[in-house]
């Protein structure tokens, strides 16, 4: 489904901006225009000034030099409110709902004025006219269901009915799809269809170029803070986005290393827990990379919590080397040498408030701290190893961790736990909203760590991922290990089949 116009007349435009931040210039003399009912892609490598741009057209940072222009008027938005004001939402990647409200208080945060006097809300009005939007954006829950009780891909479809209830003429989506269903993902492409349909523009960012070259007009390239092109989709393939991208061909996305798989490491048994996952038997040997597929809700992050100690369970055993052992908290799992990078990085894989070096170090503390006091040249010096052994792009390690891309955040986490030496590394969508380029040194250093001899268990909402690096793959159903394919047996079909139900 491509959802290209003819004839485009610009709405909005962007004009030689730059942005300097200290010691960074994150943007330089960046120009970019929408046009009236389009789908713009925005594509960079993580840390190419994505980010830094959104924020500037929101408000939330003002411009080094350069000016916007909307509707054929000077557009300077002093904060995102302002940027409302005049006709442009955006969906964030990371979540932004208030947890402790209901899905309809959420939606109409701050516009209860909408639905009664200044003390009392008509909450009747408003749940129905919340219905509606997630009717439309294909949420199939109650508006009055608190927010902390959905799933991530739930609150992210809440963020999008959000957004569409401001009937913005501008929405700018930020991996909008990260955490959606292949249905949820189809019904989102409709929502866009309908929203350009009725006059609406569309700024899409995606790491996913699958996407853009189906349902985008055009896409901008930018690229270490610069414009490099601009491109009909008509004229663009994966290839060619890749290497404008990065500046290079990336051949081999998947670079997947022949390592010889060793003795049984870590051996999960009959782990249950009511109503969540129930009878989960499976098994990673050294050197292995372990896939779990699933359909989002099937429970695979639920039963990798639970043997890494976050959550509890009902029933089951944990081996570790042949040893039976209890993950009984986190810190319990680190000590069994057991790491895992979480699928919520903004809530529960660091503190953004702090620095890179501390995000860096802070499973590790307890390593180089003596009598209460922290080792602050070996902190500084395993941090700094690790920052350039990921390619962490930073203003330096100091800086506070919410000033790093997305992708760069994601590197921090994933140094955090690599620092703790583990020998079962668990990876729960380690490459969401990273860019090809970064994916590629992520796996590369997976490739590492399992000749190494370690355990890795990667959970994957991406299918070609899973089939590129991993050396078997679980597929979890209902909670219930519902089929296991080993590598030379890898087929999307197959294994889609098997997370449907429809082998049964």
């Amino acid at each position: 489904m491509n959802m290209c116009g003819n004839e485009m007349s610009e709405i909005f435009q962007v004009r030689g901006i730059t942005k300097y931040f200290p010691g960074v210039r994150a943007l330089s003399n960046v120009s970019v225009s929408i046009a009236a009912q389009e789908i713009h892609a925005l594509v960079g490598e993580n840390g190419a000034g994505k980010s830094t741009l959104m924020k500037i057209i929101l408000g939330s940072v003002q411009p080094s030099e350069g000016d916007m222009i909307l509707k054929g008027k000077p557009y300077k938005p002093k904060a995102p409110i302002d940027a409302l004001s005049k006709g442009i939402s955006m969906i964030h990647q990371e979540i932004s709902l208030t947890p402790t409200l209901s899905v309809s208080e959420n939606v109409w945060i701050g516009r209860e004025s909408k639905f009664g006097g200044k003390v009392f809300v008509n909450r009747k009005r408003q749940e129905a006219a919340t219905r509606e939007l997630t009717e439309q954006v294909g949420l199939d829950v109650d508006p009055g269901t608190i927010v902390s009780k959905l799933s991530i891909a739930q609150k992210q479809l809440v963020e999008i009915a959000r957004a569409v209830s401001y009937d913005s003429d501008i929405i700018i989506m930020d991996e909008p799809t990260s955490a959606l269903t292949d249905a949820e993902v189809e019904k989102l492409y409709d929502v866009m269809a309908d929203l350009k349909a009725r006059g609406k523009s569309v700024i899409f960012i995606s790491h996913k170029l699958e996407e853009i070259l189906h349902i985008c007009d055009r896409v901008t390239v930018l690229r270490d803070g610069e414009y490099i092109d601009t491109l009909d989709i008509a004229n663009a393939d994966k290839a060619k986005l890749i290497s404008l991208m990065v500046g290079r061909p990336v051949d081999n996305v998947y670079p997947k290393q022949a390592v010889e798989i060793g003795p049984t490491v870590m051996e999960v048994s009959g782990f249950t827990k009511r109503g969540i996952f129930e009878d989960v038997s499976f098994s990673v040997g050294r050197g292995e990379i372990l896939g779990f597929a699933g359909l989002i809700g099937a429970g695979r992050t639920e039963i990798m919590r639970a043997v890494f100690g976050v959550d509890g369970h009902d029933a089951g055993k944990l081996y570790l080397d042949g040893e039976l052992i209890e993950n009984k908290s986190t810190a319990n799992a680190i000590r069994n040498h057991f790491s895992m990078v979480t699928e919520d990085r903004l809530h529960s894989g660091a503190i953004h408030s702090l620095s890179v070096k501390f995000n860096i170090s802070l499973a590790y503390l307890r390593r180089i701290t003596k009598y209460g006091f922290v080792n602050k040249r070996l902190e500084a010096a395993d941090a700094q190893g690790m920052a350039d052994k990921l390619s962490i792009k930073t203003a330096g390690l100091g800086a506070a961790l919410s000033k790093l891309s997305g992708g760069n955040q994601q590197k921090v986490i994933i140094a955090k736990w690599l620092l703790t030496d583990p020998t079962v590394l668990i990876l729960d969508e380690p490459t969401r909203g990273i860019d090809v380029g970064a994916k590629a040194e992520i796996y590369k250093l997976i490739g590492q760590l399992v000749e190494q001899g370690k355990a890795v268990v990667v959970v994957s909402s991406e299918l070609p991922e899973l089939m590129g690096i991993c050396d078997r793959i679980i597929v979890i159903r209902e909670g219930r290990i519902a089929g296991e394919f080993r590598r030379g047996e890898f087929s999307s079909e197959k294994i889609m089949s098997c997370a449907f139900g429809l082998n049964e």
